[in-house]
């Protein structure tokens, strides 16, 4: 049997990869698996969680997996892409995939031109209908510094850890990211000593790749990548 573990990103919950694990649900017979880190979900409580416990949550869940499946499969969204990349390093997975994943964050560039179109949404009153806002006023408002210096601790641990993943590694990227630039793509795909690897920019996505206008291309990509073709298995 394959099994896939998905995780999502930092402040996120399971949504943010579920349309990529749904795709995959219906293309396989696999077993697909998306947990929820610790602090993480519909309702956030991050004060006193650490990132060795969103990585140890993984591990646990990376083990259960293997335990049960001859091949594993790791798929990391944002700052899951830095878990998934631990999990790489040190477990037997057979193919990994990176979404947006946060080795390098904050593409000021983009991110001002988010502001920008929010700010303008503000002042015609249309605040409530803005994409952005939308998805981060309560993440704003409910993650605490500590949890925001646990990530930087977690992309700090993690990054020395691609130069050592030899796993065929699969990098997508969107173009107008505001949170994680281009720049950590082509960090990740430079560092990377694995033979097999592949960087793929998606034009207009932003941070939440999986949900962006373009993911059936993705989600193309992405599978063709895990099983070296396009039939349904």
């Amino acid at each position: 049997m394959i099994g896939c573990l998905c995780i999502h990103g930092f402040t996120g919950a399971p949504y943010e990869v579920e349309p990529l694990a749904e795709y995959l649900h219906e293309k396989t017979t696999w077993k697909i698996v998306v947990p929820t880190l610790p602090g993480h979900g519909e309702t956030l409580s991050l004060k006193g969680i650490t990132y060795q416990q969103w990585i140890g949550h993984a591990e646990r869940e990376m083990k259960n997996l293997l335990s049960e499946c001859e091949t594993v499969y790791v798929i990391g969204f944002s700052m899951g892409g830095l878990i998934a990349a631990y999990l790489a390093e040190k477990y037997p997975v057979e193919k990994l995939i990176l979404l947006s994943a946060a080795a390098k964050y904050i593409n000021v560039g983009q991110l001002l031109k988010d502001m920008k179109e929010m700010w303008k949404d503000a002042r015609n009153g249309k605040l409530s209908e803005n994409e952005l806002f939308l998805r981060y006023k309560s993440k704003f408002l409910l993650t605490p510094i500590s949890a925001a210096w646990q990530f930087r601790k977690m992309a700090a641990y993690s990054r020395p850890l691609f130069s050592r993943i030899q796993t065929p590694t699969f990098i997508a990227q969107g173009l107008a990211d505001g949170i994680v630039p281009p720049k950590s793509a082509e960090y990740i795909y430079r560092c990377l000593p694995a033979h097999q690897k592949e960087i793929y920019y998606v034009p207009h996505a932003k941070h939440h790749i999986c949900h962006t206008g373009e993911k059936e291309r993705l989600f193309e990509k992405v599978f063709t990548f895990l099983t070296g073709s396009s039939r349904v298995i």
